[in-house]
């Protein structure tokens, strides 16, 4: 799974992918309603690629954390809304994905985050298991 188009606009409310780079900017399409619009160099703009959570050891990047959050599901939308949970609901659910999280490091607005991006991607049908990588490792 590629994150690297996929990203976060200050001020803008969902998840965007990128669809052209324009001299100022880019342009980019809301994953939630499909709509295009300019952004520009200004912005800020985060991949969904560069970004990782904290664990007890080191970093995860975000697309296995996605991958994993997806296999706890069974591939299925969370069973709450991420915006209005509370940090019970969303720190069970991200212990059984990724159970050596960093507790001190990772807060609850964090795992909002991660959540609702989830449901977001998985909506928009951008979570994907890279069967190539998985058969190498096989192999090996």
């Amino acid at each position: 799974m590629d994150l690297t188009n996929i990203l976060v606009i200050s001020g803008k409310p969902d998840l965007s992918e990128l669809v052209s780079q324009t001299k100022g900017g880019a342009v980019v399409k809301n994953l939630v309603t499909g709509q295009k619009y300019p952004v520009f160099k200004n912005d800020r703009i985060s991949s969904l690629g560069e970004i990782r959570i904290f664990t007890e050891t080191d970093e995860r990047p975000l697309d296995e954390v996605m991958q994993a959050i997806h296999k706890v599901l069974d591939g299925k939308p969370t069973p709450f809304e991420p915006k209005k949970a509370d940090g019970k609901e969303l720190f069970a659910l991200l212990e059984k994905a990724l159970p050596d999280y960093d507790r001190e490091r990772v807060h609850t607005s964090d795992a909002k985050k991660l959540f609702a991006w989830y449901n977001v991607l998985l909506a928009a049908e951008k979570i994907t298991f890279d069967e190539p990588a998985a058969e190498e490792k096989k192999d090996e």
